[in-house]
């Protein structure tokens, strides 16, 4: 069966459940390569998928929109971000095919830390990470019916038993991973072979980048993860839980 005839789409039947639309799909695509999956899935929800970056890499940014030229691409500005980060965004906007869209926080870092206290990323990370991402993000997320995000399974154990396909209970949408069983020399292959714009950190001993005052150099054959939320015990924003 061709992944782009695998369901009926929400456009031809409105009342369809999406719910049922990921279930059906995650078995039908559990095999499928991350093209065939972006293919289905550009095919079945239209205008009405977007995608999510935080801007380590333009990878997926690379892959969908080969697929689906245009499409919306979500990036949280937290205030927090390394100017790196920021130049990627901005350069990922100039170079590929998408609309870069900046996603804020509803208080600026000035304002949460007058109403909160300063460095509430120390004090309690959740919290800060819930205010600086996870609730911007869910508010940019409505209006669209599936959104594609770039977790891989081998990045934390958290991701382990994730599907390529997923209902998004949390949010009431369908979440679609093209990548999530590349492994890195995978990722990395294809950064190389199509010459993929990639953070400057990673080339200065940042694996995972996240925001400013949470993410450290991480030494040779440390867990590519350790620079993140390091001595806090935490190993995920929120967004992908």
């Amino acid at each position: 069966m061709s992944p782009t005839t695998v369901l009926e789409t929400p456009t031809d039947r409105p009342t369809l459940d999406l719910r049922d639309v990921a279930e059906s799909a995650a078995e039908a695509l559990k095999d499928a390569s991350a093209l065939e999956v972006i293919r289905w899935a550009s095919a079945t929800f239209g205008d009405r998928i977007c995608l999510t970056s935080s801007m380590s890499d333009a990878a997926l940014i690379h892959l969908v929109s080969k697929v689906k030229p245009g499409i919306d691409v979500l990036f949280v500005d937290t205030g927090y971000h390394f100017a790196e980060t920021i130049g990627t965004r901005d350069a990922v906007e100039a170079v590929y095919p998408v609309n870069v869209i900046n996603v804020m926080p509803t208080r600026t870092v000035e304002e949460q830390e007058a109403a909160l206290g300063p460095r509430l990323n120390g004090r309690n990370p959740d919290l800060c990470c819930f205010l600086r991402k996870v609730e911007p993000l869910g508010r940019a997320l409505e209006g669209y019916m599936a959104w594609f995000s770039g977790i891989r399974r081998e990045e934390t154990s958290s991701r382990r038993d994730r599907k390529v396909i997923e209902w998004d209970g949390k949010r009431g949408m369908v979440k679609v991973n093209p990548i999530l069983n590349w492994t890195q020399q995978e990722m990395d292959d294809y950064i190389s072979d199509n010459g993929i714009l990639v953070n400057p950190l990673h080339y200065d001993d940042y694996p995972s980048i996240g925001c400013e005052p949470c993410t450290r150099r991480v030494a040779p054959g440390e867990d590519p993860r350790s620079g993140r939320w390091a001595g806090l015990g935490k190993s995920e924003c929120g967004i992908h839980l």
